[in-house]
C-alpha cells in the first residue's frame, strides 16, 4: 500500500525549520508525483537553489530503506542525483537531493527512452559494490530459489533491483533514482528485474527477454542461473501479491510467473 503523502506545508514546524536551516529561505514548494514510499516528496525553490526533499516518519518500517539510500549515494554513478544532506528532525528522516529537470521514463514498446535506459544500466553494471552493509542477492532471493541454487546469484556488482519507470528519470540521458534496495550480486540480475518492468509496460515476454540480451552480463550468464532466478523472483512476487493484493502487485506477480514459465521452457 502506498504511504500517505503530506504536502510540505503540512509538516510540523520542527521539520520545516530544520530543512530551512539547510536550504535557506524557501520560496515555493510543490508536491512531487510518482513513487509510493515517501511520506513527503517535494520540490523546493530555495535560497540555495532547487532541492528535492523526501522523507519518512522515523518510526515507519520503511525508514531503513531510506537510510540505505543515504549510505549508498556517494558510490553511485555520476548520472544519479547527488544527496546534499540527510537529517532527522521533528520525528522525520529527511533527504535533500539535487534536482534533475527530467521526466519519468517511458518503457512502452518503441519508446526512444529504452536506448537511454540501456546506457544507464550499462554504466551501473560496471560499478562494484562498495564496502558498506548491503543485502546480498543470494540472501534476498535465496529463500525463494530452487534448492541449491541461491549461490548462483552471488557477485560483486552494485545492483539497483527496482527499475519501475518512476525510478528512472529522462532528460538527454537516463538517471537511476530511488536507491531503497541496493544489493550486491551478479550483474545480470538487474537486466532480469528490468524484464518484468518491460512486460508491465506492454512488452510480450519474448521481446522483453530479447531486450536483456543488449547487456553483456545477461548474454554471458549461465542459463541455469537465470532460470533459478526467474523461479525465485516468481515465488517472491507471488508472496508479495498475496500479502498485499493491490492491482500493480498482482500484475507484477503475473508477469513474474509468465517469465518463469518462459525461462523454464525456452530452448
Amino acid at each position: 500500500m502506498a504511504m500517505p503523502r503530506l504536502h510540505f506545508e503540512e509538516l510540523n514546524d520542527a521539520v520545516r525549520e530544520a530543512i530551512t536551516d539547510k536550504t535557506g529561505t524557501i520560496y515555493a514548494a510543490r508536491t512531487a508525483g510518482g513513487g509510493m514510499n515517501s511520506g513527503v516528496a517535494a520540490l523546493l525553490d530555495t535560497d540555495s537553489g532547487p532541492v528535492f526533499v523526501k522523507g519518512i516518519p522515523h518510526d515507519h518500517p520503511q525508514v531503513h530503506a531510506q537510510q540505505r539510500e543515504a549510505v549508498i549515494n556517494p558510490y553511485l554513478p555520476d548520472a544519479s542525483p547527488r544527496l546534499h544532506w540527510h537529517i532527522e528532525a521533528g520525528g522525520w528522516d529527511l533527504l535533500g537531493y539535487e534536482v534533475l529537470p527530467a521526466r519519468h521514463a517511458d518503457y512502452r514498446p518503441g519508446s526512444p527512452d529504452l536506448d537511454l535506459v540501456v546506457a544507464a544500466v550499462d554504466e551501473l553494471q560496471k560499478v562494484k559494490a562498495p564496502d558498506v552493509d548491503l543485502k546480498r542477492a543470494e540472501q534476498r532471493w535465496g529463500t525463494y530459489a530452487p534448492p541449491g541454487t541461491a549461490g548462483l546469484f552471488a557477485g560483486d556488482r552494485l545492483l539497483h533491483t527496482d527499475f519501475a519507470p518512476d525510478n528512472v528519470l529522462i532528460d538527454d540521458r537516463a538517471h537511476i533514482i530511488d536507491w531503497a534496495w541496493p544489493t550486491q550480486g551478479a550483474a545480470w540480475i538487474d537486466p532480469a528485474v528490468l524484464i518484468l518492468r518491460l512486460m508491465d509496460a506492454g512488452h510480450q515476454v519474448a521481446p522483453a527477454e530479447a531486450f536483456a540480451w543488449r547487456f553483456a552480463s545477461w548474454r554471458t550468464a549461465r542459463r541455469t542461473a537465470k532460470r533459478a532466478f526467474a523461479a525465485a523472483n516468481a515465488a517472491l512476487w507471488q508472496e508479495i501479491a498475496e500479502e498485499a493484493p493491490t492491482p500493480w502487485k498482482r500484475g507484477m506477480s503475473r508477469h513474474a510467473a509468465v517469465f518463469h514459465t518462459y525461462m523454464a521452457t525456452a530452448v
